[in-house]
């Protein structure tokens, strides 16, 4: 089943800000892992979020990581951010479940 990708605005403008190699990075990693198979955990890509009801799950593309919930056919992308802002943007914007 083929997912469709919503950015959030927020994410929107998170993706605007990095460079354009990064951005082309983040879009092939998107495209590639979670258009087909979002919520597949793997040892090194995806990764279901523990104790958070959102975001449900991260996805890392290099120093990046990318937060998203997985809705019936839809991936909402909820936040892109650096490896060194992650745990703090995870404390800001995350709802514990």
């Amino acid at each position: 089943m083929k997912h469709r990708i919503v950015f959030s605005p927020e994410a929107k403008e998170d993706y605007d800000g990095f460079s354009a190699g990064m951005r082309s990075a983040v879009r092939e990693a998107i495209n590639r892992h979670l258009v087909h198979q979002p919520s597949v955990a793997s040892r090194s890509r995806i990764k279901r979020l523990r104790g958070l009801q959102q975001p449900q799950y991260r996805l890392r593309v290099a120093e990046i990581r990318v937060f998203y919930d997985v809705i019936d056919d839809e991936v909402q992308i909820l936040g892109i951010v650096e490896k060194r802002h992650a745990l703090a943007w995870l404390r800001w914007k995350g709802i514990p479940s």
